[in-house]
């Protein structure tokens, strides 16, 4: 048997502290979302003048992180460069930058997926999230 290493409530809110820490410091407004590694929701923030659409949008894009276990823009990628076909892929919704998948020992835990400034900026404050996690 393998062991598992899995995200804990106390993981999460320093992911999220993290994270809206970094939104601040840029006076950003946007969604956090935090899922585990089959994509299941564990935190989700929506900061005081985030859009309402970034609430679906960010658990998309952390959802397809931790599924596909790398940051979703390789998605956004995959399409921009012509296989459109890739749209149809079943589950994946967040196929956008702005999803960041969490790796600790080699092993995907999570991810953090970010909705409401430009997509680079969304993975800055992921990044950020993660970073707080000192993993």
């Amino acid at each position: 048997m393998q062991t598992k290493t899995i995200l804990t409530l106390d993981d999460i809110k320093k992911i999220a502290a993290g994270a809206e820490t970094e939104a601040k410091l840029n006076k950003w407004n946007v969604t956090i979302a935090i899922v585990d590694d089959g994509g299941h929701l564990l935190w989700l923030q929506r900061m005081d003048g985030a859009a309402p659409i970034s609430s679906h949008i960010a658990p998309a894009k952390a959802r397809t992180a931790a599924l596909g276990r790398r940051e979703s823009k390789v998605y956004e990628d995959i399409i921009n460069n012509g296989r459109y076909s890739f749209m149809t892929a079943p589950t994946l919704e967040g196929m956008l930058e702005g999803g960041v998948p969490i790796i600790v020992n080699d092993q995907c835990v999570g991810a953090v997926g970010v909705s409401g400034v430009k997509s680079n900026e969304d993975v800055q404050i992921a990044k950020a999230g993660i970073t707080a996690l000192g993993v």
